[in-house]
């Protein structure tokens, strides 16, 4: 229910388009890898690594088991980032009113990247839902190897409908905090890091005049900042909604602790890998998807 009015949004608002196909792009460059992180994260005890995940992950599932989950993560992309660049510019201008700058002013990167965390809390409410989705059916096969659950669902419906059936419409928000959590500081260092990288290649230049290459390099450097500061939420967030269908998880703090005294502190790095490859290689396209198709609609709308 939560996704419909981003997208409804999505496709009447030129910014949020862009950042639907951004979303869009992101997903297809990168779901592989997401898919492993995923398993990694849950089950580490599973795979030795990267490598063994992925051939694992062939010869028992073929090639359509690293695109597990695609459907819910695209809609949890086109959800997030819809609402996120939406916020994001409704966030600069508060962030304008705060500091006491005109309207129009052209905010630092500091300052843009405050505005993407205050964005974010937003976003979350929309994404929390569908990538809790997107998570189970990633990781359905390993639960049903640890005996966690007899029998998986495998389609986007029969997980939906066996949360509903478990713990009725608030059960899509198993999660909620741990994700609050990761997105907040995360989306932080995300556009602080793209605006910072931007800012470098401009050399005193406009932004608007990079070319692809430095849109790609920086929406990379953006994502690798947001994983490399909130990896290990993102651990606990997995835990949380993948274990959650073998019965009653513990909250952050219990998961967390639990997590640390049991397998140790690197678990929470389990995946770490996968994870740095797809955010480099996802948000380069994200964002040069979203920068290049919003100069287009700008232009056509500014041709009227």
């Amino acid at each position: 229910l939560s996704i419909g009015p981003a997208v409804v949004i999505t496709f009447s608002h030129p910014v949020t388009f862009s950042a639907c196909l951004g979303g869009t792009a992101c997903v297809v460059t990168g779901q592989p890898f997401d898919t492993a992180k995923v398993k990694m994260q849950t089950f580490p005890n599973m795979y030795k690594g990267l490598v063994d995940c992925f051939v694992k992950t062939y010869k028992q599932v073929g090639f359509r088991g690293f695109y597990k989950g695609t459907t819910p993560a695209l809609l949890a992309n086109i959800a997030e980032n819809s609402v996120l660049f939406m916020c994001y510019g409704f966030c600069q201008q508060i962030v304008r009113r705060i500091v006491g700058v005109d309207r129009k002013t052209k905010l630092s990167d500091l300052q843009n990247a405050a505005a993407g965390s205050f964005a974010s809390a937003f976003a979350t409410l929309v994404l929390c839902p569908t990538e809790l989705v997107k998570c189970r059916l990633q990781a359905m096969h390993e639960m049903q190897l640890s005996g966690k659950i007899i029998q998986g669902h495998n389609t986007v419906w029969s997980v939906v409908k066996g949360v509903i059936q478990k713990d009725g419409p608030l059960g899509f928000y198993r999660g909620l905090s741990s994700t609050l959590l990761r997105e907040v500081p995360g989306y932080f260092f995300f556009f602080g890091g793209y605006e910072l990288s931007r800012t470098f290649f401009a050399s005193g230049r406009s932004k608007d005049e990079l070319g692809p290459i430095p849109l790609l390099l920086s929406g990379g450097f953006g994502g690798s900042c947001l994983w490399i500061a909130v990896y290990p939420v993102d651990c606990v967030k997995s835990r949380i909604q993948v274990l959650s269908m073998a019965g009653k998880q513990t909250g952050f703090m219990g998961t967390f602790v639990t997590l640390v005294r049991t397998e140790g502190v690197l678990a929470l790095y389990s995946g770490l890998t996968p994870t740095m490859i797809r955010a480099f290689v996802a948000n380069g396209a994200l964002f040069l998807a979203y920068e290049y198709s919003r100069k287009l609609m700008m232009k056509q709308i500014d041709s009227y």
